[in-house]
C-alpha cells in the first residue's frame, strides 16, 4: 500500500466588500474557480495532476480564511496559480496565501496564531465589553469545516 502525502495551503481571501460582513461565498465555488484557473495555466496536465486529491477542507464566511488540500507535488501547482485569481463566483476577490502545511492540525494552529493577532488589532477599534466577545466569538470559530476538530488539543 502506498502512502500519499498531502499538503495543506491556507488562504486568505481578500475582497471588497467590509471587513464586518461575511463573505457569502460557498467552498464549492472556490474549489471549481481554482480547478478552472488551473487548467488554464497548466493546461491537462496541471489540471489531471491536482484533480486527484484536492479539497477545499475549510471555509470561514467571517474570518475569509480556507484551507486547500492536495497532493504532495501537484500542490506547486495550485500555489503557483492562487495569486491568479480574481473573481470567485461573481465577487472581486485576492486569495494570499498564509501558509502551507504538511497536517491540519499545523494548518489550524497557524490559523489559531493568525486570529489572535487579528483579533489584538480590532479590539482597539470596539467600544464595549459585548461588542469584543461577539467578535472573538465569530473569528475563533472553527466549527463551519468539513472536519471536526477539537481546539483544546492543538498546542
Amino acid at each position: 500500500m502506498v502512502r500519499y502525502k498531502n499538503r495543506y495551503i491556507t488562504v486568505e481571501l481578500l475582497a471588497t466588500i467590509p471587513e464586518n460582513k461575511p463573505l457569502k461565498l460557498k467552498s464549492k465555488v472556490l474549489h471549481d474557480t481554482l480547478l478552472d484557473k488551473i487548467q488554464h495555466m497548466h493546461g491537462d496536465f496541471g489540471a489531471a495532476a491536482v484533480r486527484n486529491g484536492f479539497l477545499t477542507k475549510y471555509c470561514n464566511e467571517n474570518t475569509r480564511i480556507a484551507i486547500l488540500r492536495s497532493r504532495h507535488g501537484p500542490h506547486q501547482f495550485v500555489t503557483s496559480t492562487i495569486p491568479f485569481i480574481t473573481k470567485i463566483g461573481g465577487l472581486p476577490i485576492t486569495l494570499r496565501t498564509l501558509h502551507v502545511g504538511a497536517t491540519m492540525k499545523h494548518s489550524f494552529k497557524f490559523i489559531l496564531k493568525h486570529q489572535r493577532s487579528y483579533l489584538d488589532k480590532m479590539w482597539s477599534k470596539l467600544k464595549t465589553d459585548e461588542e469584543r466577545r461577539d467578535l472573538e466569538k465569530a473569528v475563533m470559530d472553527f466549527t463551519k469545516t468539513d472536519v471536526s476538530i477539537n481546539i483544546d488539543n492543538i498546542g
